[in-house]
Order: structure tokens, then C-alpha cells, then sequence
């Protein structure tokens, strides 16, 4: 029998504004638990520094936290952006995670900073990197967590214990090397849709089979604003519709308190960026989260959907969790997971 459409949960650890990353690790604790419960099938974290508003910048130890505190559910990176890192570095950390909780990481890479450019020159140091550093950083990472590594080096723990790599992307870039090394590639759709469906078709049409691999994968960030009435979960949205204005205005914040009415008081560029950067989104009761979710995966016949709620209620963002949960049944359904 087909199992239900694979839903996963991309956690930012949010902090809200009057919380702090204490409360937000408490709280992104009980929302895998609830999402182990509720038969999400992944629960990445992803790794962002300089940013008040996000907690989870050593996101390896938040892995490690979150695995520690369920049991089935797999716990990831979604991603870990690898020029901020050495790849033996990334090997070991991923290596001790897969030997504390064998079988249940995951590791997805990126090549952007995961900030702005200063804070990205204070991880670095520099950012003299030659164009063609992040796909050899990658062949260099696989082969040190493979079984017969080339390199002289080992990384222990890590040789041999080959950690599932995803290739996380917002462009075309992305979606060839995935396709190139024969990888599964999570493109960045909930806040970078522009080239969404290029990279799609170019990645299924230039996939390379590999021993992690045998078919394209692809799995798409989506985000939901889920609650019982309509008004309710556009009042919800609002949160994140506010964070995302000020970042890309200059002023990242933390999540703010909803306001009613946000989006139709905005300016008709702010409203214009929302209804880019925002628009992989589905917002609503259970009925028109279905609807819209459903003609999402139609468009792009994606394998997976990663969820994230930024909500800034901690009980709303579980009862968003909690209702789209419930609606898997209704989602296309697939005979395979990853």
C-alpha cells in the first residue's frame, strides 16, 4: 500500500521578540516530539548566524538536542552552509551525530553565508574563495565519510558511516551539482521561489544515477500558516510576513507579535516582496491549506514538502503543525521514501 505524501518540518528555532534561544530551544524540542507523534517523516535545522530573530546557528549541537529528545523521527541540517566550515570538520560533527543516532541524520549543504557579508567575513576570516570551492568542498567532505577514503586524514568518527548529503539550492547552481553527483536536492522555495521551476527541470532532466541515488529527488520548501478559520491563520501569517520585510530592508528582528490587517496596510513594495519571496506559501483552515498545498505539488511534482511554520504563538504554531498533519491523507500519495 502507498504510504502517505512525505511532510517534514524545517525548524529556524524563531525567536520571538520578548523570548530568547533558551525558550526557543525548549519549544523547538516539543515541536519534534509533537512532529515525531504526528508522522512527519525529517525535522532539519538550518544554519543562519547574525540574526536576532534565528537561534539555531550551531545547528550541529541543536541536532544533537533534538535527536537526543525523540527517537524515530530523522534529524538533519537543512542546511549546514559549507564555506563557513572545513569539510573534516563537518565529517566529524556529522560522524559523531550518526554514531550517537545511527540511521536517523541527515546533511544537507549550502554555499551561501547564512548571513550578511560582515558577519560572513568574521566566520571566514576572509572571503577570498575561488567559485569552484563549494562543489570540491563537497566531493572532499563525501570522501572522508566514505568507506575507503582517498585522503590521507581520516575523519574520526566519520569514515565510512556515509551520512545521507542533501545539496540545498535557490538556483540553478544548486540543482547541477545535485544532478551531477547523483544527490537529493531541497530547493529553497519558502523564501526564494524565483528560479524554482528551472532548477526542478534542470535537475530532473541532468541527474546522474550514484550509489546514494538511483532517481531525482526532490524535496521543496513550503511554507504553512495553518489554524481553524481563515482570518485566523492570515493574522498568524502576519508574524513572518514583518520578519521578512525588515530583512530585506536591512533590519532583521526578531518575530514580532501578529498584526491584523498587516499585508493590506503595507506599501505596494512591501507588498509586492511578500507576495514573491512569500508566495510557495499556503495560509488558511484545513479545507483551503489542502487546496493550496495540493495544486502546489501538482505544479511542481515534488517528492517531499519541508514545512516551516514561523508563528509567533508557540500553541498556534503546534495547532498549525497539528492540522496539516491531519490533511496527509488528502496529499498525493507515494510509494517510496527517502
Amino acid at each position: 500500500m502507498p504510504t502517505h505524501y512525505p511532510l517534514s518540518v524545517l525548524d529556524l528555532s524563531p525567536v520571538a521578540q520578548g523570548s530568547s534561544a533558551a525558550r526557543s530551544f525548549h519549544q523547538s524540542v516539543q515541536i519534534a516530539q509533537q512532529a515525531e507523534q504526528w508522522g512527519y517523516h525529517r525535522y532539519w535545522l538550518a544554519e543562519h548566524h547574525g540574526m536576532p530573530g534565528i537561534a539555531s546557528a550551531a545547528t550541529a549541537v541543536l541536532i544533537a538536542h533534538i535527536a537526543n529528545h525523540t527517537q524515530r523521527i530523522r534529524v538533519g541540517a537543512g542546511g549546514i552552509m559549507l564555506p563557513n566550515h572545513s569539510p573534516l570538520i563537518i565529517a566529524e560533527q556529522f560522524g559523531t551525530l550518526e554514531s550517537l543516532f545511527p540511521g536517523r541524520i541527515d546533511l544537507g549543504l549550502g554555499r551561501a553565508p547564512g548571513s550578511d557579508q560582515t558577519t560572513a567575513r568574521a566566520l571566514r576570516r576572509n572571503l577570498n574563495t575561488h567559485p569552484d570551492a563549494f562543489p570540491q568542498d563537497v566531493l572532499e567532505l563525501m570522501d572522508y565519510m566514505s568507506p575507503e577514503p582517498r585522503q590521507q586524514v581520516l575523519a574520526v568518527p566519520g569514515k565510512g558511516l556515509q551520512v545521507p548529503i542533501w545539496i540545498l539550492g535557490s538556483s540553478l547552481f544548486g540543482a547541477q551539482l545535485a544532478a551531477s553527483l547523483g544527490l537529493p536536492y531541497a530547493f529553497a522555495s519558502h523564501f526564494a521561489p524565483a528560479q524554482m521551476m528551472p532548477a526542478i527541470e534542470l535537475y530532473r532532466r541532468q541527474f546522474q544515477p550514484s550509489k546514494q541515488l538511483s532517481e531525482p529527488y526532490v524535496m521543496l520548501g513550503f511554507n504553512v500558516f495553518a489554524a481553524d478559520t481563515v482570518e485566523q491563520a492570515e493574522y498568524l501569517a502576519s508574524s513572518w510576513q514583518q520578519s521578512f520585510v525588515s530583512l530585506r530592508t536591512g533590519h532583521p528582528i526578531q518575530l514580532p507579535p501578529p498584526q491584523a490587517n498587516f499585508y493590506h496596510h503595507c506599501p505596494p513594495a512591501a507588498q509586492a516582496l511578500i507576495d514573491s519571496v512569500l508566495s510557495c506559501s499556503a495560509v488558511g483552515d484545513p479545507d483551503s491549506v489542502l487546496q493550496q498545498m495540493n495544486a502546489f505539488i501538482a505544479l511542481t511534482e515534488a517528492d517531499e514538502l519541508m514545512v516551516t511554520s514561523n508563528i509567533y504563538d508557540h500553541s498556534a504554531r503546534l495547532r498549525s503543525y497539528e492540522l496539516l498533519a491531519q490533511l496527509r491523507p488528502k496529499l498525493r500519495k507515494r510509494t517510496t521514501e527517502l
